[in-house]
């Protein structure tokens, strides 16, 4: 954990202490375009994977954190993804996706960081909420992290799109059916940004 601490205390430089006494960290972090973020998942003909555009992600994200035993808690840190930045690899698809998000109603997923403890080695586990289409869900998920000119911050989770109220349209008549099991592969490079 000693290691953890250090790493993200190292990227998060300024500090202020809350009414309630808890000494609150914080900072602001960029997701470098070079990160990658995907959803996969199958239907019953073959397998699709829509591609976040990482280079839309180019504003900075506020941090804030306090340490709390052997783990660190988030009270901020929050990616939000708008869904018309994902692409599966043509317009029909696209438009299918944008129609199991709800993307009119709901035009973005929200990844909230809420704390991570350390595993071993380089690997801590994240409890993560994860906001689709108005649902929120909790998850715990374990996480690598590397600091090499910033933090490279890999890991997948598996869902279904039935925890967030989600049904995936059908086509030809019923013949195409895509499965409830999705997942979400991410490899992000964050950097510490000076304000």
């Amino acid at each position: 954990m000693r290691k953890i601490v250090v790493l993200v205390v190292a990227l998060m430089a300024l500090a202020f202490t809350s009414k309630e006494g808890v000494l609150i960290k914080k900072t602001n972090v960029l997701v470098s375009s070079e990160s990658t973020l995907s959803v996969s998942g199958t239907s019953n003909v073959n397998k699709f994977k829509c591609v976040y555009n990482t280079e839309k992600l180019q504003k900075s994200i506020p941090i804030q954190y306090h340490t709390s035993h052997d783990k660190i808690v988030f009270k901020k840190a929050d990616l939000i993804l708008d869904n018309t930045f994902f692409h599966c690899g043509g317009r029909a698809i696209n438009h299918d996706f944008q129609k199991i998000l709800k993307t009119p109603e709901h035009p973005h997923v929200n990844l909230i960081l809420k704390e991570i403890h350390s595993l071993h080695g380089n690997q801590v586990n994240a409890e993560i909420d994860i906001e689709i289409a108005g649902v929120t869900k909790t998850y715990n998920m374990p996480v690598l992290v590397k600091n090499n000119e910033g933090f490279h911050i890999t890991g997948d989770l598996d869902l279904k799109l039935s925890d967030f109220n989600l049904n995936a349209p059908k086509k030809l008549f019923g013949l195409i059916v895509i499965d409830n099991d999705i997942e979400i592969d991410f490899n992000l490079v964050v950097k510490e940004v000076k304000n």
